[in-house]
């Protein structure tokens, strides 16, 4: 590749200056710049590829070269091709350059002026405005020296890789500047090599056609990236497959697909539009958009019936709706790269949509490489981010097994930051991961496992809490209708009172039927249950109250030091264990036959307590449960049931790759007590002289 392209991009940026003259704020420079930059990638690209057709077949027979251009479907431009008249040779006359410029727009073929956005009238996609822009920039009497300068920047001798690279480099710097781009991940070039490396690690140069797709494709330079170096490697013929909805994204895309051998680029949500759900690709790449909701798209995707979703995660992070999609639409033999942060490794608990997915490609297994980058490797992100190499066809060795590679170290410091990009991966760098993933061996800094290893058991159980002295409330047995015998859920008292102590006195509840009401302060009984006795009732507490019930044989409190309730029968008290009171309070509307009424009724229940552990899980349903078994047993020293078992999925590289900070020696730490004691001790003295 001829790197001396990237010499321009210092050219591109002083376009700029005339920006900032005209008192155009810094934030909006990419949608001032971008039109032009497309503008000026189409006009070399034609020029490039006429002087070829014109170096094969002459130039005497205009009409037989225009058709023979035309039939390339690289797009077309009257000006260009047939008058032989560029942008530079436009700007050479000041006084007949709106005319000219008009003209020359106008003179593109009617894809390009769509993608550009040449006369856009009322469409919706504004794509890139270029006709809107150069309205702006006329009334601020800039246009003509905006595009002059632009058209002084020669990318003609550059192929289509190389111009990539330079668009690259240019969109970063948008991405770094415009608020509007803020949520966009724009992939670093050794971010791509790194991705590239890895596909070509597992593929063969056996002659095949390859599809490579990126759902999330911006302006595409992820995925024609990674095609370009894998044709670097392979003599493999390839065709992309792209989708973006940023409309002058997708139009950046677009305009470079139309310069590459086999690509289709399509303008579109992913996650709503599914331009391509009758394909199969053979390897997708992607960063797709994190942190970012779904919420303006959840109608589409909660009604999708492509069967693409197995679970939908939370409404705020969408990352996991286009990992599904990608899963969809890779080949059973195919592999898939995708950029992730770090929720997707852990966010929810087990039974969530996050887990369940997660779960989902482990089951299948298809997860065989997660690889932590190092913070500071995006432009406008300096988190750690993450790299889920997905294997549809793993080979037998593998099966069943994941590996977690640490490259957080592996990286050199830029002499010059990017953004927020500090840090970036070398040749030697990229090499140590590819390496590591090709062997799949334990070394310092990654680790291999059996895909179990991120399972476990979330299991649900219901504890009975006991008094002091271990003992908790029994429940008499029934026999229920399917002649079992089984307990009751509570023992119904029958009270004749209900006294409550507290420091303003002694308050006693008689009445356990309420019928009646006083008219002039309720409107109805059922306006004294809701403003009054429920109320009342539902600030008792049995726990936090001297609260006793009253019956005709026994008296029942519970005893807060012995956490028991007790019963006392003719002043004899009894410990019946750790349980709880339970008053409640119902409206009971009027029938044919009774009038309404207010039923407060007490009763004596178990204190359950719902809880959960966490406990490690085996695919084998015995020992799974002897693991359970064996776990409760040591820990959970109440009486239990269990409840429901889910099984959760997560993956914490901070948990593998923990390396515990060594602790210094006692005597050290006392010898630097002592000399600090000492060191006060000099300064007392010296402030006492």
């Amino acid at each position: 590749m001829n790197n001396n392209i990237l010499v321009h991009e210092s050219e591109v940026w002083r376009t700029a200056d005339l920006l900032i003259g005209a008192g155009i704020k810094q934030s909006d420079f990419p949608k001032y710049m971008m039109p032009y930059f497309a503008l000026l990638m189409v006009e070399s690209r034609l020029i490039r590829e006429a002087k070829k057709l014109e170096e094969e077949i002459g130039k005497d027979n205009i009409e037989d070269f225009v058709e023979m251009f035309q039939l390339e479907g690289l797009g077309y431009n009257d000006y260009l091709i047939r008058k032989g008249k560029s942008l530079k040779d436009i700007c050479k006359n000041d006084k007949t350059f709106d005319i000219d410029f008009h003209a020359y727009l106008k003179s593109f073929d009617p894809e390009t002026k769509y993608l550009l956005g040449v006369d856009k009238g009322t469409e919706e996609e504004k794509f890139l405005d270029i006709s809107g822009i150069s309205g702006q920039l006329k009334k601020k009497r800039i246009l003509f020296e905006t595009v002059k300068a632009w058209s002084e920047i020669d990318l003609t001798p550059f192929n289509n890789s190389e111009i990539t690279t330079l668009e690259e480099h240019i969109k970063r710097k948008w991405a770094d500047i415009s608020a509007e781009t803020a949520g966009e991940q724009y992939t670093p070039d050794d971010i791509i090599s790194l991705i590239s490396e890895l596909i070509a690690s597992k593929i063969e140069d056996n002659g095949k056609f390859l599809t490579i797709y990126d759902p999330t494709c911006g302006g595409g330079n992820l995925l024609f990236g990674v095609e370009d170096k894998i044709k670097e490697k392979f003599k493999r013929p390839t065709k992309t497959f792209g989708e973006d909805w940023s409309d002058s994204l997708y139009a950046l895309a677009k305009i470079e697909s139309r310069f590459r051998a086999d690509s289709e680029i399509k303008y579109g949500n992913t996650l709503t539009n599914i331009s391509f759900i009758e394909k199969r690709f053979d390897i997708v790449v992607a960063n797709p958009p994190y942190g970012v909701d779904w919420k303006g798209y959840q109608k589409d995707i909660r009604n999708d019936t492509t069967e693409r979703f197995i679970a939908l995660p939370s409404i705020s992070d969408g990352q996991f709706l286009f990992t599904q999609h990608i899963l969809y639409h890779l080949a059973n033999d195919g592999l898939a790269v995708v950029v992730h942060n770090g929720s997707t490794l852990f966010s929810g608990d087990a039974g969530s949509s996050e887990s369940t997915i997660r779960k989902h490609f482990f089951d299948n297994d298809w997860v065989e490489a997660i690889i932590q980058m190092p913070t500071d490797e995006f432009f406008n992100t300096g988190i750690y981010t993450y790299i889920w190499v997905f294997n549809k066809n793993k080979s037998i060795e593998r099966k069943d097994k994941v590996i977690l590679i640490n490259a957080s170290e592996l990286y050199e410091p830029l002499k010059k930051s990017k953004g927020k990009k500090r840090k970036q991966m070398n040749s030697g760098n990229r090499a140590a991961i590819v390496k590591a993933y090709i062997e799949f061996q334990d070394n310092k800094f990654c680790k291999v496992f059996d895909k179990w290893h991120f399972y476990y058991n979330r299991q649900s159980i219901m504890l009975t809490n006991v008094d002091a002295s271990g003992k908790f409330l029994e429940m008499p047995m029934k026999v229920n209708r399917a002649g079992e015998t089984v307990e009751e859920k509570s023992i119904k008292l029958d009270p004749i009172k209900i006294t409550v102590k507290d420091d303003s006195g002694t308050t006693t509840i008689e009445d356990f039927v309420i019928t009646e009401f006083d008219k002039e302060k309720y409107s109805n009984l059922e306006a004294r249950f809701n403003q009054d006795v429920q109320p009342t009732f539902t600030a008792l507490d049995y726990k936090e109250q001297d609260l006793k019930v009253v019956t005709k044989k026994a008296t029942y409190w519970y005893d807060e030091d012995k956490e028991t309730i007790i019963e006392e029968v003719d002043g004899k008290q009894t410990d019946l264990g750790c349980g709880k009171i339970v008053i409640r309070v119902t409206y009971k509307k009027a029938t044919k036959s009774k009038e309404a009424y207010i039923a407060i009724t007490v009763e004596l229940a178990k204190d359950l307590q719902k809880d959960y552990e966490i406990i490690p899980y085996s695919p084998d349903y015995n020992e799974n449960q002897q693991w359970i078994d064996g776990f409760m047993t040591k820990f959970v020293t109440k009486p239990f049931k269990y409840i429901e078992n889910v099984i959760g999925v997560e993956i914490n590289f901070n948990k593998v790759f923990y390396t515990p900070e060594k602790l210094r020696k006692v005597s050290n730490v006392i010898a630097d007590l002592e000399a600090l004691e000492s060191e006060l001790l000099n300064l007392e003295n010296e402030l006492s002289i």
